[in-house]
Parts: structure tokens; sequence; C-alpha cells
């Protein structure tokens, strides 16, 4: 059977909520990072056969049909088929798991597979009024707000960041720190040009001004330890989470090529590496960052791998007591974990984050001539994914 192998692969620029990206409608600004991922890889679109998109709230009336709609903006033709997939904080890594399988399954052989998010552009909604609503106000509810609260307990995910520092016994002073390096590491990615050569810049409307946007819209480049010691915990008093120790809200999208090997290398797109196997596993919702834990525990009793054999580790930062949960449990090294940010200083927009994390991965294998990365990340409601990827 034909090797199946990750491809290419481009991004937007992270814009801020409310931010630069905010004037473009989800389909319009994923169609064209879609098109953009394409050229750069020198690949006609009329090659494509499927596209597998994921966006986890609907932001727009074609975001409904987002797969669909994305693919034909991105330039795919008519005859090609659309898969549309969520799983919540992970619904980027599904995105290229199911794009995996719809090619070993031979039901594709070039796969465009990747997310959009718009969060500027949720809508708020009535609920009482499909019925009609005799007397009384009405209430607008806001669909985003629906997204950041357990769908069992109703808390704020921070809360259960909280409920996970309490239950482990973590304080803030490594939330802090993990903070303030995520900043850190992010700065210095982005002025190396490690981040730019991920990221197709865009030209977007600012004003009354046309403007070209690549750069991530939520690296702070003021962060101090001085500074986040000062901030007020957001979820609960006395609590170990603040502004700055948690993900921020964001716009973007992001895609890569999944396809046969033979078939990419017909059209002269080289291979950049293989998905080997994955794991999701369930947890309590009220600790849902506990999830990494025990999916990489389960990815590697699946491929007999140990922690010291993976070069490289991206684990998602929904808030900074996951990464020092899961660096604690598992006894991950700080030299091989989340070394250009994450969903603090980058960004989480979710439906884009696995394929940021893929691309960063993959970059990192190749400019250091590493073999293995594993990617993880915790799912509101109570789950932990992982993938593990190889470079070829």
């Amino acid at each position: 059977m034909d090797r199946v192998v990750l491809a290419g692969g481009l991004r937007s620029a992270f814009g801020a909520f409310r931010g630069s990206l905010s004037g473009i409608e989800m389909t319009d600004l994923a169609g064209r990072v879609g098109a953009g991922c394409l050229a750069a890889a020198g690949l006609p679109a009329d090659r494509v056969d499927h596209v597998v998109f994921t966006t986890t709230v609907p932001s727009g009336r074609d975001s409904l049909f987002s797969a669909r709609v994305v693919g034909i903006k991105a330039g795919l033709p008519e005859a090609a088929g659309a898969l549309a997939v969520v799983r919540a904080c992970a619904s980027g890594l599904q995105a290229l798991i199911s794009a995996d399988q719809q090619v070993r399954l031979g039901q594709s052989r070039i796969t465009l597979a990747g997310g959009g998010e718009s969060y500027s552009r949720v809508p708020h909604v009535l609920q009482t009024h499909r019925e009609g609503q005799a007397r009384g106000p009405s209430t607008l509810e806001d669909m985003l707000d629906w997204a950041y609260r357990c769908p069992f307990s109703q808390e704020y995910m921070g809360e259960t960041a909280e409920n996970l520092a309490e239950d482990y016994g973590y304080d803030r002073a490594p939330m802090d720190d993990w903070a303030l390096q995520s900043q850190e590491r992010a700065r210095a990615a982005r002025d190396s040009g490690f981040l730019a050569r991920q990221i197709l810049p865009l030209e977007v409307k600012r004003g009354r001004e046309t403007v070209v946007f690549d750069r991530d819209e939520c690296i702070r480049d003021d962060a101090t330890a001085e500074k986040l010691a000062r901030l007020r915990p957001v979820f609960r008093e006395g609590g170990v989470v603040t502004a700055a120790s948690a993900s921020t809200v964001n716009d973007a999208a992001g895609f890569m090529l999944v396809g046969s090997q033979s078939a990419l290398e017909s059209e002269g797109v080289a291979p950049r590496g293989v998905i080997r196997d994955w794991a999701v596993v369930g947890v309590p919702a009220r600790i849902m960052g506990h999830g990494p834990v025990p999916a990489i525990r389960a990815l590697l009793d699946k491929t007999g791998l140990r922690i010291s054999d993976i070069d490289y580790f991206e684990i998602n930062e929904a808030f900074a007591a996951v990464n020092v949960h899961a660096e604690t449990q598992l006894g991950i090294p700080r030299d091989v974990h989340n070394l250009y940010g994450g969903g603090i200083s980058i960004g989480h927009p979710p439906g884009v984050t696995g394929v940021r994390m893929c691309l960063t991965a993959l970059q990192h294998l190749e400019e250091t001539g590493g073999r293995r990365a594993i990617l993880s990340m915790c799912l509101g409601a109570g789950q932990g994914m992982a993938l593990l990827v190889e470079r070829v």
C-alpha cells in the first residue's frame, strides 16, 4: 500500500479577538489560506479530490456547510468531495487524521486538510422565539460563551484548570513562569523568522487602508515577570489562572496536504512527515486539563515508545496548568516542550491549533534533524488526544 504522507502547509497569522481578521468571513479567510497553501506547494487545485475541514463554532450562514464552501473558495473542482469534522480543541488534529484515513481507505488521493475560526464573528442567539414568546423580555445568549463552558457543570474552562491545580497541589508560581516562558519563546520564534515560515501573508482592511497581516497578534512584547505577578486570578479568588496564563481568543485558518506519497511526488510535492499513530481518552470533565497525560501514555503504550524516544512535544497551552501538569506527571523535559510558544502567546483557535502544532513540530524536526514528535491537548467536556508524527 502506498504510504500516506503530510506535505506542504501554511496558516494565517493568528488574529486577536475583534482584531485584524475580524472583518473577514471565516470561509473567505479559510478559502484564501487554502488556496495559498496549494500555491505554495505548487499543486494545481484540480489535483485535490477532497477537503477535510473543521470549525468549532458557526460564525456565519455558510459555516454550516463549511467544508464544501471552503473547498470551492480555495479553488477545488466541483467534483471534489468535502468532509466536516469536529473534536473540540483537537479539531485541527482530527482534520489531519480524518484526511489520513480517507487516503488509507482509498477514498482520496490528495486531500486539503485544515480548519478555520472566526470567534470575533460568532453570533448571539435568541432561543425563545422559534415558538414565539407571548410576554416578557428576551435574552440574547452568546454562542461563544457556550464554547467556553463545560457542558456538564457549566463551569468556565478556566475553572476546570483551577480544579486541576487544586487536585494536584500546584500553586501559582509555576503557572506565571510558564506563561512568561511562552511569551519569550514566541517572541524569539517570531524574531528569528521561525513562525514566518509557516504564515501566509494576507492583505486585510485596517480602517481605510489595506495592510499586510503576517504576524501573530497576541504575542506580548511587554510581558515581564513583574507584570504577570500583579495580575489578579480570573476564575477563582486566590486561584492560579490569570489572563496571562490562559490561552487567547482568536481568528485564523490553516491547512496541510495529506495524500499518497506517489500522488504528491508525481505533482512535484515533497513529503514532510507521516502520522504514525494516535490515541484519544476520556477524563473527568471537571479536570479536562489532565487529558494529555493519559492520552500520551496510551499512545506510548500503543507504539512501544518511551518519553525519551520522542524528540519534541507540542502540548496545547489551553492553560499553563495543562503543561505544568503534563511535565510533572510524565517527566517531559522542558527543553523539548513548546519551544516556540503556544496557545498562551500565539493563540488557540480550536479548529486551527492542531494544524499549527503539526506545522511547528515538523518544522522543528526538519531544522534539528529529529525524527519523532508528539502533539497533544486537552478537550472541553473531558478528553485528551495525542498524535505521533515522524519526519520523512
